[in-house]
């Protein structure tokens, strides 16, 4: 039978066992719940259970003192280990006062007197900046830079400056505007741009080192150096005018590096041919001198044969060389004149054309009506001769 039905409940119990109590039908009373687990947990750490009315305040205390005990035991526990990362450091503060710098693995601490300020160090940061610059011909010119560090010293990078970031950027400003007011427009804005940043980086090394700020500067790049926006136009035309200036000088040197080789060589090969035909005049004259003392020699012993036989020669070497012939007749004043070069040309202009064919002249024929030519004209020049002194 059910505890609700009539008759079926004569002793007036409820389910949670609260009908001697004089309680009426409704749900457990909760301060009674939360004080069986107060029971519980002092029975687990060894105390007594509620008895009484009396006994169950303090019994009650403890267990609250036991809960507390447990999780500080875990929070101390909790908080003395930590964990560096291999691309980290780890920085140990004891009562605020540096303590030690711990690198990868698993380390201990004491609790709530130690303090671990955990950083990486190996990973490359980025810092970029830009501005208008003076340089040192007064003009200005706009820069962008990037700076790449990193930290290798961890205790002055966070114990030695207030904000080591902060003056990085203080350094970086301060230091690019020294270099850029060190250099002229044209270097910083052509040529000049790699020089520009080593000079930076090694002046921002040695300020980061004055200050102690626990960072290394791997590299510092100028990504854009240009002048101001205003005046961007002119400057442009300046720099194509530079550019042409340097094309044509470019193009000068090397007509000039063209010519005066040439130059050179022409004026060394007329020396040398100089030297060449002073060498040769010389041992002409040398020979002819020679040769004349030879023959003067040979004409005082015979006069009259070597006086004929220099005419005979002079003669051989002059007519040599032309194609005109002269007759002397002997015993007669005149010269006979025959133009054989006219001749052998009417003579060869005839082979050619069709006169040839027709007359049938060979050079054979040619030579000797030359002869028989010559020939009546001897003649004909003794007839005459004869004639006269016939007279």
């Amino acid at each position: 039978m059910a505890w609700n039905e009539p008759g079926g409940n004569r002793n007036n119990q409820d389910p949670w066992g609260g009908g001697n109590r004089g309680r009426k039908d409704g749900p457990p009373d909760l301060d009674e719940a939360i004080k069986k687990g107060m029971d519980k947990l002092n029975r687990l750490f060894g105390g007594k259970g509620s008895s009484g009315g009396g006994g169950s305040s303090s019994s009650g205390g403890g267990g609250v003192f036991a809960i507390i005990a447990v999780v500080l035991v875990f929070f101390l526990i909790f908080n003395s280990v930590y964990t560096v990362d291999e691309r980290e450091q780890a920085l140990v503060l004891r009562f605020g006062k540096y303590l030690e710098t711990n690198g990868a693995g698993l380390h201990f601490k004491l609790p709530l007197i130690d303090h671990v300020e955990i950083r990486e160090v190996t990973n490359i940061r980025t810092k970029v900046t830009s501005g208008q610059m003076l340089t040192e011909d007064e003009n200005i010119v706009e820069i962008d830079l990037t700076v790449q560090y990193v930290i290798n010293n961890l205790e002055n990078f966070l114990m030695d400056v207030r904000d080591a970031e902060r003056l990085l950027e203080f350094a970086i400003d301060s230091t690019l505007r020294h270099e850029v007011g060190s250099a002229e427009m044209d270097a910083v804005l052509t040529e000049g741009r790699s020089v520009l940043a080593v000079r930076v980086q090694e002046r921002l090394q040695r300020s980061l080192d004055d200050y102690q700020a626990g960072i290394e500067v791997r590299q510092v790049n100028i990504n854009e150096a240009q002048p101001p926006r205003a005046v961007r136009s002119a400057f442009d035309d300046v720099q194509r005018a530079k550019e042409d200036e340097r094309r044509v000088v470019e193009s000068a040197e090397a007509y000039r590096n063209k010519v005066l080789p040439e130059a050179r060589g022409q004026a060394q090969r007329m020396i040398e041919e100089s030297a060449a035909y002073k060498a040769e005049v010389i041992s002409r004259a040398e020979g002819d001198t020679a040769r004349f003392l030879a023959q003067l020699a040979i004409y005082k012993q015979a006069p009259e044969v070597t006086r004929e036989r220099l005419y005979i020669d002079a003669m051989q070497n002059v007519l040599s060389n032309t194609s005109k012939v002269l007759v002397d007749v002997k015993e007669g004043n005149n010269l006979m004149y025959i133009p054989l070069d006219r001749i052998g040309a009417g003579a060869a202009t005839a082979s050619r054309d069709a006169a040839s064919a027709q007359v049938g002249m060979t050079p054979q024929d040619l030579e000797s009506t030359i002869s028989r030519l010559i020939d009546e004209s001897l003649s004909r020049q003794a007839t005459t001769t004869n004639r006269s002194r016939g007279r």
